[in-house]
């Protein structure tokens, strides 16, 4: 079934708001009178192309660049009330009316009494059928008390193809590109296009905080298993996940951060810390943002700000770098310490599993061990031996 009673296989678009996109003036030259042309046929030959190029202004053709092209299969995954809400956003434009965009959404997303809301990225391979974005959205669906959270997630699409996808799947869906950067193909570990995405994700956040909303930001190959403000802290700026919770203290700075998971109030702090922190990928060129956060979270500067910053317990936010044991206290998992998407799949799909039988109580209350994702122990102890002794 399409979109409000249109066929799926129909060549019509997604209707543009008459505010987002202004026609401009039309050129008016002084009337010609060829000899071979009636006045009422020179006037009405001008007609038709002044209706044409008022179409064409308003971003109507078929491949228009001031528009993501709706495919019919993704709008009959639309009902009415969804391509209503299609209609205002998602619409690729100028930085004035992007921000007007994210307004929007941050407003109709937020969780009403904390003015929170929680955010994942993704791009095109992390949203194929099947792949991470599938996994990421069915856990929110089965974890304890998570649900609810579906529609406070605002999913960020780096590229058309994920946007497509998203909204298909997910009401709040962004459409965040970058001039010149292709994001959609599987990023390698660590190379320049997986650094900028990396960045323009950190300074898209800030953004979010200086339009006071706080949030839970979660890479997408993060499973939610339980509520995870039940196990944050209610004084804290900054919460973090960790690679290495090494010592055992959530206010111990040496723990080693991962990004993929991290609490954020928006105040004064936390925005002069995200500015800061985005600033500082020039002094560090070639690494990451968690990298950078690593670097900089025993900075003077970070001190004056006033920041508190809290490591999150792997015990209860784990990952495979260093797993929360047992499934009586999982709140997330996280498929860190491995870099290829397909082993992320592959394992992220049996702790799926692992999740469904201990809630029907069945089978061991641990989690199965990757197997596609080589988790190298021994060099992980190495890590923390080093971490300790250094500090």
């Amino acid at each position: 079934m399409g979109i409000g009673g249109i066929g799926a296989n129909t060549k019509r678009r997604a209707e543009i708001p008459s505010y987002r996109i202004q026609s401009p003036p039309l050129l008016h030259h002084p009337p010609l009178s060829p000899p071979h042309f009636s006045t009422t046929v020179y006037k009405t030959i001008l007609l038709a192309a002044s209706i044409g190029l008022i179409y064409i202004f308003l971003g109507q053709s078929e491949y228009s660049p001031l528009q993501f092209p709706i495919t019919p299969s993704v709008k009959a995954n639309f009902s009415p009330e969804r391509e209503s809400e299609a209609s205002l956003i998602h619409i690729l434009k100028s930085d004035d009316k992007q921000e007007k965009e994210l307004d929007l959404i941050l407003e109709r997303a937020s969780m009403k009494d904390r003015k929170t809301v929680i955010i994942t990225a993704v791009n095109a391979a992390w949203t194929e059928p099947s792949s991470i974005f599938d996994l990421f959205l069915e856990s929110l669906k089965i974890g304890n008390e998570t649900q609810k959270y579906l529609e406070n997630l605002v999913v960020v699409a780096l590229d058309r193809e994920a946007y497509h996808r998203c909204v298909s799947l997910h009401l709040h869906c962004f459409a965040l590109t970058t001039e010149s950067v292709d994001f959609s193909g599987e990023a390698e570990f660590m190379s320049g296009d997986y650094l900028k995405m990396m960045w323009r994700r950190i300074d898209f956040l800030r953004s979010v905080l200086e339009k006071s909303y706080s949030f839970i930001f979660s890479d997408a190959d993060i499973l939610w298993m339980r509520d995870p403000f039940s196990r944050l802290y209610g004084d804290s700026d900054i919460q973090i996940a960790c690679d290495l919770y090494v010592f055992n203290s959530s206010t111990n700075r040496h723990n080693i951060p991962n990004g993929g998971f991290v609490y954020v109030k928006s105040n004064h702090r936390t925005i002069k810390f995200y500015k800061y922190w985005y600033s500082k990928r020039v002094d560090f060129p070639g690494k990451h943002d968690q990298e950078v956060f690593n670097e900089i979270k025993l900075d003077s500067f970070v001190n004056e700000t006033g920041v508190d910053i809290r490591f999150l317990d792997t015990a209860y936010f784990g990952g495979f770098c260093e797993s929360s044991d047992y499934l009586d206290d999982v709140v997330t998992m996280h498929a860190n310490c491995c870099t290829r998407l397909k082993s992320k799949i592959h394992d992220l799909k049996i702790l799926i599993e692992d999740w469904k039988n201990y809630k029907m109580g069945r089978g061991d209350k641990k989690w199965t061990l990757p197997r596609q994702c080589v988790i190298n122990k021994d060099r992980l102890d190495r890590m923390r031996a080093f971490v300790r002794r250094g500090y």
